[in-house]
């Protein structure tokens, strides 16, 4: 403990830049007093000066420490050093100096922000980093976000699908359904929930038990709750003539189970060999698994569920970067993988001038970006690349450039990227001035949240949302795993606001158009439909709309 204590000291001595010559003596204490045979903690302050490596200055310390329980210099350095930048120190290869240069340059203060950067690829052009580092430090923490038993539904498809082939391979087992927060597509999994079909479960148990990776915990009834690799497993031992109702009743939240379950045909449903006829059943519409959540009945009956969004119904994607701001691919090369994908459009909405960690485009980059759009539209046709600029919205709400600038783009997705910790009214009223700006064409992850590292900063969502409505701005529905945001939970009330929502990936790379899927799970988890979805548009739709909003 007293070595860890000195070495976490001597790390905060080095980001904050202190003498040069203490912060060495203090590590050095530290590593002498880690290989150190003698019990440090014991020895009073006379003794403490004559062990190896330590002398009198480091003694002081040290006995303070074994005195106390603390070191004053360090509970100093601590309070000035946000907690998320200690934690980083934690992250193998991240020494202070590098830490300084993500927290001072990049403005990065915590392991969930450093970890949505590295996805941005904001840590590739920082001096000392590289797109080798990058993927070091990103799988260094996803590794450390899945040992705290919950993952990113991203993440969790990998588990998924490891732990399906896992159970397909053991005797005994006819077939296995996914259910619970998978099958429902939820943002954030802690469970992991299975139903098996067996005739034969103590057989299915007692490989369970003795099987590396699985620990059970307990049986109750017809359930096995234990943990694969540390995160929580729930299987649920069905016979095979009862597969779908035990899939169905462990896929839905309570609430929803209990309001089909209240029949008096409920041993009749048990047998049904399909969820369709379930739901036929008890004369409602078939309920995609995604809403089987807390919904009012008459709500969730009113959906019109024949429309709801699937992936294929995205005509092209808007909110893209590229090499111009902080993307790891070209302008052609983003517009040409969208194309090869089958999409009709790009939006290319590089980082605005503020956004100067992003590599933001000045004015003169801009008219330079413009002109490649301008060329590859001749060479691409019918493909479209679109104009767009993701604005930073300034602490007052002001958009990041003049009007005549704004002007310029067929689209602007307003953003907040910086000055998060404001009041609710404070950032409510920063959003509404970006919304009434008639140039504003998308709100850009309205809340800024980072799923198991940030929460979004609080705003007004229903003053925000009406505030869309009323100027003809679209929400975007940010299908970064990391982000989903706008949470799906107020897409109800903005599809009765008559707002649009779409589905942008934020794309840093080519491969990231394909997080538009995880956007389209929460949006159907929500009961969007295809004409309410902004880019199911054709090409053609959308650019109308574009001059339409540009033109009031």
């Amino acid at each position: 403990m007293i070595a860890r204590t000195l070495r976490l000291l001597s790390q905060l001595m080095e980001l904050q830049e202190e003498n040069p010559f203490k912060i060495k003596s203090v590590a050095n204490a530290a590593f002498k007093i880690d290989k150190s045979a003698v019990k440090i903690s014991t020895l009073p302050l006379e003794q403490l000066e004559k062990v190896d490596g330590i002398g009198k200055s480091i003694a002081l310390k040290v006995d303070e420490l074994n005195q106390t329980g603390s070191i004053e210099e360090l509970t100093q350095l601590l309070q000035i050093t946000p907690s998320g930048i200690v934690e980083m120190l934690t992250i193998k290869g991240l020494g202070p100096k590098k830490v300084q240069i993500i927290w001072k340059q990049l403005g990065i203060e915590s392991i969930g922000e450093l970890y949505y950067a590295c996805n941005e690829n904001r840590l590739v052009e920082a001096k000392g980093f590289g797109l080798r580092t990058q993927e070091d430090i990103k799988r260094i923490i996803e590794f450390t976000m899945s040992n705290i038993g919950k993952l990113l539904y991203a993440r969790a498809e990998e588990v998924a699908d490891k732990l399906i082939d896992l159970l397909n391979s053991l005797s005994g087992v006819f077939e296995v359904k996914v259910a619970g927060q998978m099958a429902r597509k939820c943002e954030i999994i802690d469970i992991f929930s299975f139903v098996i079909a067996t005739e034969n479960p103590s057989l299915v148990i007692e490989q369970l038990n003795t099987t590396e990776h699985f620990t059970g915990t307990s049986i109750q009834e017809n359930t096995w709750n234990g943990s694969f690799d540390n995160f929580q497993l729930e299987l649920v031992l069905s016979a095979p003539a009862e597969l779908t109702w035990n899939a169905f009743v462990a896929t839905g939240s309570s609430s929803h189970v209990q309001l089909i379950s209240a029949s008096d045909s409920l041993d009749e449903l048990k047998l049904l060999t399909s969820e369709q006829s379930i739901y036929e059943s008890v004369n409602w519409p078939y309920i995609i698994p995604e809403l089987r959540e807390d919904w009012d009945e008459n709500k969730l009956k009113s959906i019109d569920h024949g429309n709801i969004i699937v992936l294929e119904d995205l005509k092209g994607t808007i909110h893209n970067h590229s090499t111009y701001s902080d993307g790891i691919h070209t302008l052609r090369e983003m517009a040409l993988y969208c194309k090869d994908l089958g999409y009709e459009y790009l939006g290319i909405c590089d980082h605005s001038k503020s956004a100067f960690y992003a590599n933001g485009l000045f004015e003169d980059r801009v008219a330079k970006q413009h002109a490649e759009i301008d060329q590859l539209n001749i060479e691409l046709a019918p493909f479209r690349i679109f104009k767009g600029i993701e604005s930073d919205i300034l602490y007052d709400g002001a958009l990041d450039y003049a009007d005549n600038v704004l002007a310029s783009f067929d689209l602007v997705v307003a953003s907040v990227h910086s000055q998060l910790k404001m009041t609710q009214e404070k950032a409510t009223e920063r959003l509404l001035k970006a919304i009434e700006n008639p140039y504003t064409t998308v709100l850009g992850h309205p809340t800024g949240r980072l799923l198991l590292a940030r929460e979004g900063y609080s705003i007004d969502h229903k003053l925000i949302i009406d505030a869309c409505a009323a100027n003809n701005v679209v929400i975007e529905l940010n299908s970064n795993p990391l982000r989903l945001d706008m949470d799906w939970k107020w897409i109800d009330y903005a599809l009765s606001k008559n707002v649009m929502i779409s589905i942008n990936p934020d794309a840093h790379r080519k491969e990231g158009i394909h997080d538009m899927k995880y956007g389209v799970h929460v949006a159907r988890k929500a009961g969007l439909t295809k004409n309410m979805c902004f880019n199911a548009l054709s090409a053609v739709e959308i650019a109308a709309k574009f001059a339409t909003k540009k033109s009031k």
